[in-house]
């Protein structure tokens, strides 16, 4: 499996869309970035693709207007759609504020603990 790879313009793009809270994280994800509430991923960016986890009813309207699967051709990411590259950018926050809020009502992930060295 062949992970794209984004550009600078694509991480400079996704920082830019992502919503200004102090409870957000971004964190490199396989060389692409994800944007975390709670330990939680709700918008990730994959090669120049922007993805959000978002309810069901909410998918099939981001994929009514253009979105695609997000994530590995081979392995799509369960929940995410990619969002469409011709949207405006009032329907790009609508959905991203709206995964925001989806993802914001899961509990909170559990911190991982430290690795365990192998002997």
């Amino acid at each position: 499996m062949q992970i794209p790879r984004p550009t600078d313009a694509d991480k400079q793009r996704f920082r830019h869309l992502v919503p200004e809270d102090p409870r957000i994280e971004i964190k490199p994800m396989f060389g692409n970035l994800g944007a975390f509430i709670q330990g939680n991923m709700f918008m990730g960016l994959f090669g120049s693709e922007i993805g959000v986890k978002l309810r069901p009813a909410d998918q099939d309207q981001v994929r009514a207007a253009g979105g695609t699967s997000f994530g590995p051709s081979e392995r799509p990411m369960n929940g995410y759609v990619s969002l469409p590259g011709a949207a405006r950018s009032d329907q790009l926050e609508a959905w991203i504020a709206s995964a925001l809020a989806y993802v914001s009502e899961q509990p909170p992930k559990a911190p991982k603990g430290p690795k365990r060295r192998r002997t």
